[in-house]
């Protein structure tokens, strides 16, 4: 289960209105707990990050078998990478303040928010992928994905809080 406050919720949306027609993406931060049948994930902090999908990053990625029609300079649209450096940065933050990167959030411009082929490939088990679908410029629907055993996406709950979850 993913605990999301409606004031990063709208954040995230916000974030991912004005990144059309391209993808936003960014890092959920917050606390895990676990325990032997699910995991509870409370977001305390969202920090987008700016889209660095490149012709360089398709090239690196090729040994994942990533469709060649994906390295254009429009894959912006469909596709999304947050640089190394600004997720260790977040990592640090994190450390900090006593949190973890708990998940990653994208938009899906035009599509729905089902994660593709290649948001499977790219993702860590453990983290929560929320996927907000972008229909011409307004976000619609809003999902979260987790990662089972067999390396497969599944959904995981989204409960929305009205109050603050920074404690």
């Amino acid at each position: 289960m993913l605990i999301l406050s409606a004031a990063h919720q709208q954040e995230i949306q916000a974030h991912a209105e004005q990144a059309y027609p391209e993808e936003c993406c960014g890092i959920l931060l917050g606390h895990l707990e676990r325990d032997d049948h699910d995991s509870q994930k409370t977001v305390v902090a969202v920090r987008p990050t700016p889209n660095a999908w490149s012709e360089a990053v398709a090239a690196d990625l090729v040994t994942l078998n990533i469709p060649a029609r994906h390295i254009a300079s429009d894959a912006r649209r469909d596709r999304y990478w947050i640089d190394p450096q600004d997720l260790l940065k977040v990592q640090r933050e994190a450390r900090d303040r006593s949190l973890q990167v708990i998940g990653i959030y994208h938009s899906h411009p035009d599509h729905p928010a089902i994660p593709s082929e290649t948001d499977r490939r790219l993702a860590w088990s453990e983290y929560s992928y929320l996927i907000l679908s972008v229909q011409q410029g307004q976000v619609g629907q809003v999902l979260s994905w987790q990662l089972d055993n067999r390396h497969q996406f599944e959904p995981e709950v989204v409960c929305q809080v009205k109050l603050d979850v920074n404690s």
